[in-house]
Order: structure tokens, then sequence, then C-alpha cells
């Protein structure tokens, strides 16, 4: 991520055009996100298609890549943001809003090789404190995940049998193994 030199306000930063990869709002500075890569994009799709698998016929919960999320001051662009679907801001029109002005109920970061660890860490504990229930940062070259959760220490799980944890609202079970293994394409 790189930043802007000059403060500017959140309420300026909502009216720039969208840019590619998303440009984030954080503590006055605008902070360009790196171009997603193989890795990243690889690990991106099949996780939240694997959310939506579960979510989305009960009308449980969704998955969203790259939605920008706006609150708390902040404007962030997890690379997924995941919501209960009664939290899902719906138009008149009875479809998803363009606008999110919460935060998600779980985030997820992947890692890319050039993006900085720290930042990606503030912004997951930066959902936590705005009462975002889990967060995940994946990290592809470490195949590893560290996992993020209210009033806990982040743990880190890298053996391939580790149990990833997941919202109690979605019936899940995800290993360490089954998310690194969608890396190799052809394979479940």
């Amino acid at each position: 991520m790189t930043a802007t030199t000059r403060p500017m306000t959140l309420a300026k930063f909502l009216q720039l055009p969208e840019t590619k990869p998303a440009g984030e709002f954080i503590d006055g500075q605008i902070y360009q996100k790196p171009m997603p890569q193989g890795k990243h994009s690889t690990l991106q799709i099949r996780l939240a298609d694997t959310i939506n698998e579960v979510g989305f016929p009960g009308q449980i919960a969704y998955a969203f890549p790259e939605l920008r999320c706006t609150f708390g001051g902040r404007s962030i662009v997890p690379d997924i943001a995941v919501f209960k679907w009664e939290r899902i801001p719906f138009d008149t029109d009875g479809e998803v809003a363009n606008t999110f002005e919460l935060s998600p109920d779980w985030t997820i970061e992947i890692l890319s090789p050039d993006q900085s660890q720290t930042k990606v860490t503030d912004n997951i504990l930066f959902c936590i404190r705005h009462q975002t229930s889990l967060g995940w940062l994946i990290d592809p070259e470490e195949k590893a995940i560290i996992c993020f959760q209210p009033n806990q220490l982040p743990g880190i799980k890298r053996k391939p049998d580790d149990i990833l944890p997941v919202p109690e609202f979605l019936n899940l079970r995800l290993t360490v193994e089954q998310v690194f293994s969608w890396l190799r394409l052809g394979l479940k």
C-alpha cells in the first residue's frame, strides 16, 4: 500500500472516483492496495465461492469480494467481506445497495507479496474493534492463516489439519490444507 501525503476528509475521499486497485481511507490518508496476483486471486474467488455455497441458499450470509466498507471514520476494501444476511443493506427495489456503511461480520485479507502485513493487520483489528466477529489474514507464502477474534490473542493456523474458526452463523468446516490446496488448480 502506498499513501498520499496530504490529509483528506472521509467525505472528500468518498467523492473521488474508484481506482483499480482500490484505495483505502485510513487516518486521513489514502492507501492504494496492491494489484492482486495469482495466488491472491485464486484464494479469494475459491474462498468467497465456498462461503457463498453455504451462506447463500438459506439467506444466512454472503461473501463479497473487494467490497468497500465505510465505518468508524475509515473506508476500507477487504479482500472478502462477509455479512450476515439480515445486515446486508438493500435498496428500495430489493437489490443489494451500492454503499455499505457498516463493518463486516467476517473480514478476510489475503497477503500479497508487496503488501505490508502491519497495515493489513491494522485493518483487521479496526474491524474487530467495530463489531466484526472474525478476521483472517491469509499468508499464501507462509501457508499460514492468522485468526483474529474479539477479546482473544490472535492464533496462527499452519498445520494442514488445523481447523479454522468460522463465524457461528455459518455451517462451514475448513482446514488449512483445504484452503491452500486451492492453489493447486484442479484439486478439491
